[in-house]
């Protein structure tokens, strides 16, 4: 299980109430990210490049790279293939069902997938897969709250925020560095 945990109560904060937002770009294999931290330090948004370009700035944002130097120093590690769980404070903000369907994306191991239906079930909804589809879409710390690792029930690549080619890159890059499984010797 990932050590990254969301933090709760947070969603519940209107945005207009946050003091100041805060970002910084990073320069990632599969193209600029733009990662988002609020007054509490938390990250709360990390937008995937679109047509590879960085995603979303508001211009009311203060860029500030010492705020989120610890979020760089992780996502390096991690494209490096030397951090396989991320420590940092996540607020994602978005209804309880997102947030529950968002703390199971961390509960998949580094390396793996499971599919829509699969995640449903493990929230105690299996007839629910189109809303943990659309809650797995509305993620806005995608990566870092791995919803490239959820995949179609027959194996097939289904849509990401960063494109399929992002999702395929990552998903390889993590059976790559994944930990080879131990082997149970038996008489």
């Amino acid at each position: 299980m990932a050590s990254v945990a969301l933090v709760r109560g947070h969603a519940a904060v209107a945005k207009s109430e946050l003091k100041a937002m805060y970002y910084d770009f990073f320069d990632s294999a599969i193209g600029p990210l733009v990662l988002v931290s609020d007054d509490t330090d938390a990250l709360i948004q990390l937008h995937l490049p679109k047509r590879g370009k960085p995603g979303h700035v508001a211009p009311e944002w203060k860029r500030a790279p010492s705020r989120l130097r610890e979020a760089r120093a992780q996502l390096a590690a991690y494209f490096a293939g030397k951090l396989l769980t991320f420590d940092l404070p996540l607020a994602p903000h978005g209804t309880e069902f997102q947030r529950t369907v968002w703390d199971e994306l961390l509960r998949i191991p580094y390396g793996d997938t499971i599919s829509y239906a699969d995640l449903a079930r493990r929230i105690g909804k299996p007839s629910a897969m189109r809303a943990v589809g659309a809650a797995n879409g509305a993620n806005p710390i995608a990566l870092i709250v791995p919803c490239h690792r959820v995949i179609g029930a027959d194996g097939s690549l289904t849509g990401y925020g960063g494109g399929l080619p992002a999702k395929r890159w990552l998903l390889d890059h993590e059976r790559h560095y994944a930990p080879a499984p131990l082997l149970e010797l038996r008489p």
